[in-house]
């Protein structure tokens, strides 16, 4: 049996719902990696890369191209941010990166380029029903998952309220959609977010003054 024929296996039945590896394994890291985003950690991102390439296995196996494609991009989006943080323009004193929330122009930006990509997305997966059974809600959290990495990648506060919108779409859809692992992870993706959301919020506010000190 191959790496990925195991992958793509079934490790155990829940409540009715059969849970592949890939979907266990790739979404476990995936939470590992929110966790790592919380604590600003580099390691973050090659976190993200793993679940990425593990996940493009899971949704291969339940014919869901859109979220194929969405693992792509997440890993394309991975890499980007990664380097981002490597150059360490932002850093905090401890040595992990620095937050803050975005400017106005910026969160214009976010809203206006995810809701624009979620239609242009939307557009796509109802032009080819093959990529997605179920498009708006499939474009919504593909759209929004990159939106959240991308203001991860630039420590953006807004980076959790991201998070926190993709998870109430992407916890009924992943049941839905036969992925119960990935349900029950949205679900404490949930917990970790808000956590993390409160942790940035208190370090953006703390870490203000020195960062308008350094600016002047």
């Amino acid at each position: 049996m191959s790496a990925l024929s195991w992958l793509n296996g079934e490790a155990f039945t829940a409540v009715g719902q059969h849970i592949l590896w890939s979907d266990m394994i790739g979404n476990t890291i995936g939470l590992a990696a929110l966790a790592l985003g919380w604590r600003r950690s580099i390691w973050t991102w090659p976190a993200q890369l793993l679940s990425g390439a593990i996940l493009v296995g899971a949704y291969a196996s339940a014919q869901l191209s859109g979220g194929v494609g969405k693992q792509l991009l997440v890993i394309g989006v991975a890499l980007w941010g990664w380097r981002q943080w490597q150059r360490g323009s932002r850093q905090a004193q401890d040595g992990s990166i620095a937050v803050r929330f975005a400017s106005w122009p910026e969160r214009g930006v976010l809203l206006g380029g995810t809701a624009v990509g979620t239609l242009a997305v939307g557009g796509l997966f109802v032009a080819v029903p093959e990529l997605s059974w179920n498009p708006w809600p499939d474009a919504y959290i593909f759209v929004g998952t990159l939106a959240a990495m991308v203001a991860q990648a630039r420590g953006l506060v807004e980076f959790w309220f991201a998070w926190l919108l993709v998870d109430i779409v992407g916890v009924p859809l992943a049941f839905s959609s036969g992925l119960a692992f990935s349900g029950f992870v949205y679900l404490n993706y949930l917990v970790l977010v808000l956590w993390g959301m409160r942790d940035w919020w208190l370090r953006s506010r703390a870490g203000a003054p020195s960062l308008e000190g350094a600016a002047a």
